[in-house]
């Protein structure tokens, strides 16, 4: 088994193409060919996480925050990055940072929170842009069904929850063939004209070049005519936070209580509310989610579970909505599930280990 194998089982269910902008998302110690001896699961990367995978015997770290964030500049054991990333070279440790592209992706961390709290009718909170392309191609009535299933098979076609999706039109191509080509029909020298299918699909960005790949190898033109375009369309499967309805209504405080007790948080900071008011439809956002209260609001949601809300969004929606904060780690710990199953579903007698060391840094007194 390769660290390779780990990380592209991962990258299945969050490819590293719904990261945010600013984020450092991948294999950021070690190398893809390393044999994989052991896989240690964690929110967040410290010298005794590192530590902890050298005495276990998990030589990759499957973490949720980067341990590498911002650059480093030097490399003498300075802060607790640093004598991380020491240690973890010095013993062949490889680590692996699956943050924003877990957040964004289809069974993300919010909506493994909405599983967590029982809701249903789960959406997006805040669906991407910019994340599915269009592709065009001209085909030979002939080869049609050929490049269709190969392109599908490739990734293209997936919209959602349905796959082999794709529209055609029928018309006519024209070209000639110049001094060393090699044409499927026609002349060298000829005018020629052609019986062909226009062949539409949309597909997510990131499978553009598998796609890409599928259709030079399986179209029987010497130079097929096509063109991919991104689109600015929602990607309604993935994106930040989520929202959906609970069973039945519940009072406020008796939500708070299941809210804490599902996610292990001890406390939690919450606006003022009306003691007797039900809620039923919840928003989540695993992490810092306070720039989601509007969308929240604006989808209906009675509550907004997330963390890290500064002191004036509580006092700028106290009347909209029920915010509560129920710190970061805890909202986001359940990551290592996700992990694990990912893993597990894919090598399922491979060494998958939760940190025993991958605590809260925050306590409460």
């Amino acid at each position: 088994m390769l660290v390779g194998h780990i990380t592209a089982a991962l990258e299945s269910e969050a490819p590293l193409a719904l990261q945010e902008s600013y984020d450092n998302c991948g294999l950021i110690i070690g190398t893809p060919a390393q044999e994989c001896t052991g896989v240690l699961l964690t929110v967040d990367v410290t010298p005794a996480i590192v530590q902890e995978a050298i005495d276990t015997g998990c030589n990759l770290i499957v973490a949720h925050h980067p341990l590498i964030f911002k650059g480093l500049k030097r490399l003498n054991g300075s802060d607790s990055v640093q004598q991380s990333v020491i240690l973890a070279i010095r013993n062949g440790i490889a680590i692996y940072a699956c943050h924003t592209s877990i957040d964004n992706a289809t069974r993300g961390v919010s909506h493994q929170m909405a599983r967590m709290l029982g809701l249903s009718d789960v959406k997006v909170l805040e669906p991407q842009t910019r994340k599915l392309t269009k592709l065009t191609l001209f085909v030979p009535h002939s080869h049609l069904e050929e490049v269709r299933l190969a392109l599908f098979d490739a990734g293209a076609g997936h919209i959602g929850n349905y796959d082999s999706c794709s529209y055609s039109t029928q018309g006519t191509g024209t070209f000639r063939a110049i001094e060393g080509a090699d044409p499927f029909v026609g002349q060298i020298g000829e005018f020629h004209t052609e019986p062909e299918t226009r062949l539409e699909l949309i597909l997510p960005s990131w499978r553009r070049h598998a796609v890409e790949q599928a259709l030079r190898q399986v179209h029987p033109y010497e130079e097929p005519a096509y063109e991919f375009i991104d689109t600015d369309n929602l990607s309604y499967h993935t994106g930040t936070g989520t929202v959906g309805n609970l069973p039945q209504p519940l009072p406020v405080t008796e939500f708070v209580d299941r809210v804490k007790q599902t996610f292990g948080s001890p406390v939690a900071r919450c606006t003022s509310f009306i003691p007797d008011a039900h809620i039923r439809r919840v928003a989540l956002c695993g992490g810092s989610g306070s720039s989601l209260i509007t969308q929240a609001i604006a989808a209906g949601a009675q509550a907004f579970v997330t963390s890290d809300t500064k002191y004036h969004d509580f006092v700028d929606f106290s009347h909209s909505i029920l915010i509560v904060d129920i710190g970061h780690h805890e909202s986001e710990n359940c990551v290592k599930e996700i992990f694990y199953h990912i893993i597990t579903e894919k090598f399922p007698n491979f060494a998958v280990r939760y940190s025993q060391y991958d605590t809260n840094p925050i306590n409460y007194l």
